[in-house]
């Protein structure tokens, strides 16, 4: 089947400071996997619920423990490499008017790698650290949220980023209430929060599907694979952090999601 090659809105109207990458070609992807929920299903999300929810879909340590990356000890991407770095980022939660919201970072500019991009504190791995551990440090030197006030509850999928060789474990923390968050000025450009309502609402999620003429793992036949977006006030999130959300928006939704049946070799 020859590739689409209408090439997709671009996000008209929304204003956001990232430069995004251009890949060989693009074409419009799948509806949220969420598309078929009422507004009334879509909002109301209490901090109860969705702890419940992620104990019902496995995301919750009192139901599954941590997986482990032994499946994804190579990374492939047209040629096989290790992983060689490991990160954690830390999915911090609190209720506040009854609706759940996440605490969300803008990276520096000045950083070598991802700078400007929309990210969930976190940061490498020290030597023999457990992914809840840095979570919880990089979090804390990131945008000043102290350990004491997080209750780590779960976990969300591994993944890996293919131009790095790395894997990323995202840990699920309560906080109590809204945090008082203080932004490193040398990694992290802006601290906010938003809502599990706001990235569920009509329009905030876009699906591209994304071609490069170089070889990638898990590309369909004409070497198209999906990225995720989420629209939200001021700025553009995707990539890997639109990954997490992604998948963390299903569990909580109790809507499958598309990555579920991934199997890595």
């Amino acid at each position: 089947m020859a590739p689409d090659k209408t090439w997709p809105a671009r996000f008209i109207g929304h204003e956001y400071p990232q430069i995004l990458p251009e890949p060989d070609e693009i074409q419009a992807g799948a509806p949220a996997p969420w598309a078929r929920l009422t507004d009334l299903e879509r909002s109301g999300l209490k901090l109860a619920l969705v702890v419940e929810r992620l104990k019902h879909g496995l995301r919750h340590f009192d139901t599954a423990p941590f997986p482990s990356d032994g499946p994804m000890a190579a990374v492939i991407d047209a040629n096989v490499r290790p992983i060689t770095r490991r990160s954690a980022v830390l999915v911090a939660l609190f209720e506040e008017e009854g609706e759940t919201h996440l605490v969300l970072t803008r990276r520096s500019f000045s950083l070598r790698e991802h700078r400007g991009e929309i990210a969930l504190p976190g940061g490498r791995c020290d030597e023999g650290e457990t992914p809840v551990a840095t979570a919880l440090r990089e979090a804390r030197e990131e945008v000043g949220l102290v350990e004491s006030t997080v209750l780590t509850i779960g976990w969300l999928s591994p993944l890996i980023t293919f131009a790095f060789g790395s894997s990323i474990w995202p840990v699920i923390g309560l906080l109590a209430e809204r945090p008082q968050l203080v932004p490193n000025p040398t990694e992290v450009e802006r601290v906010f929060t938003v809502s599990l309502a706001e990235l569920l609402a009509e329009g905030a999620f876009v699906e591209e599907r994304w071609r490069r003429d170089e070889p990638r793992f898990g590309a369909s036949a004409e070497g198209f694979f999906p990225i995720n977006f989420f629209r939200v006030p001021g700025d553009l999130i995707w990539g890997a952090t639109a990954r997490v959300l992604t998948e963390l928006l299903c569990v909580v939704t109790g809507v499958e999601w598309p990555e579920a049946k991934k199997v890595w070799p």
